[in-house]
């Protein structure tokens, strides 16, 4: 099959140029190096609460908190590895690990599942658990089942597990104290939980009967320092590049500057490094330069909007799609009134539960957290306080990604009546 002109060149460019990466996969957030810098103290921490599964013994569960990008996911697997190749230099019986990523698997069924398949992977039994079609009381029966048949100690990580209980706190909840009442029912094995959390009010939304057994140990992860942000990037530059490739050191103090507004990130340096060499790749460039790394900046905003507007819970996307309408509709100045009379409008479309305007009113301040909106608080004198609210990002990205919803898409155009 003969190439299109363009595109025979477009792949020439990159046979024919200089090899940027060595291994860009060192620069992707679920790469764990053979080395962890300045995380010794959660490290060993986590490992002596481990350490007695090495004797058959359960650990405590355990809660890891911290802002994103402070090392939690990568630590705790970290410290796993080493204890399961411990377990097996010493011929001890290693601890199962499972690892869950509860923004992605987010139901009850679909964690239990998780579950069963990594412990498939461990020790097949010829049985398959259908990804949908069981009721979950007969998946937890078949998890007891494939988990109890040998002694065993399954250590589970359920990574961002805050989103479990944002998502739905009354089923999320219910997840989490069905696994740590599940000790309770088996026989042979144990389980143990490592919970990741962003969220360090996390613990205030769990039901008393989850905290008190959940809740067993914690680990606090603090942001990282511009020092040590640079230590992680210098480590992370000699795995993943050719040699020279990254020879302006001000490509590292940039990356680690911009990473240290974003309150000590790592996750997001790293992206931001691995974005800028992919950016100076197809260019043909020989080096990884400043530029690039603007350059990435911008790219990576766009989509990390994209992303949380994506992710938002529906009534939050609701009263987003709110202050986009009256924006879209002329409206300069929008407040709080108005911006419920619209939130309304669009919740009864959705058929979604109208919240009260208190209720919305803390839904526009998560949203004005997460950067997509801008408020100001303005005083009325005797009649209270209100808030002015314009969108923090440009109409067009908003409308881009909220009209991929057909329903928002549809309610859009009997709203302003544009299509």
């Amino acid at each position: 099959m003969t190439q299109p002109p363009k595109l025979d060149k477009l792949f020439d460019k990159f046979l024919q140029g200089q090899a940027i990466f060595k291994d860009r996969d060192a620069l992707r957030p679920t790469y764990v190096p053979d080395e962890l810098p300045f995380r010794d103290e959660q490290m060993n921490r986590i490992g002596s609460i481990l350490g007695p599964a090495l004797r058959g013994a359960p650990p405590s569960n355990i809660l890891c908190y911290g802002k994103t990008g402070t090392g939690k996911t990568v630590v705790a697997s970290y410290v796993l590895r080493l204890l399961v190749d411990k377990a097996k230099q010493s011929d001890v019986k290693p601890p199962m690990t499972a690892f869950v990523n509860c923004r992605i698997v987010g139901t009850n069924y679909r964690v239990l599942r998780k579950l069963c398949d990594d412990i498939q992977a461990r020790m097949p039994d010829g049985s398959e658990v259908p990804f949908t079609g069981l009721p979950t009381d007969e998946i937890r029966s078949i998890l007891k089942r494939k988990l109890d048949g040998e002694r065993n100690i399954l250590v589970v990580v359920l990574d961002e597990v805050d989103s479990l209980v944002k998502r739905d706190v009354s089923q999320g909840n219910d997840i989490l104290y069905g696994l740590t009442r599940m000790n309770g029912e088996l026989e042979n094995s144990r389980i143990s939980i490592i919970g990741i959390s962003n969220d360090l009010k996390f613990k205030e939304m769990l039901d008393p009967r989850v905290l008190s057994t959940l809740g067993e140990e914690e680990v606090v992860f603090a942001p990282y320092n511009a020092v040590e942000l640079r230590g992680i990037l210098e480590q992370r530059v000699e795995l993943a590049f050719n040699p020279k490739a990254v020879a302006d050191e001000g490509v590292i103090n940039l990356v680690g500057a911009l990473a240290a507004q974003e309150h000590g990130d790592a996750r997001r340096a790293l992206d931001l490094l691995r974005t800028a060499g992919e950016l100076a790749e197809r260019k043909g460039d020989e080096r990884v330069t400043q530029e690039h790394v603007r350059e990435g900046q911008k790219l990576i905003e766009r989509d990390t909007i994209t992303e949380t507007v994506k992710t938002l819970p529906m009534q939050s996307r609701a009263v987003l799609f709110s202050v986009y309408v009256l924006a879209s509709g002329g409206k300069r100045e929008i407040f709080t009134g108005e911006c419920y009379n619209a939130y309304e409008e669009i919740a009864r479309a959705l058929s979604l539960d109208t919240l009260t305007q208190r209720r919305v009113s803390d839904l526009i301040s998560e949203l004005d957290m997460l950067g997509l909106i801008n408020t100001t608080v303005i005083s009325k004198g005797r009649y209270g306080r209100t808030k002015k609210i314009r969108l923090a990002v440009s109409k067009k990205q908003i409308g881009a990604i909220l009209d991929e919803d057909v329903r928002l898409s549809k309610i859009a155009e009997d709203i302003t009546g544009k299509g």
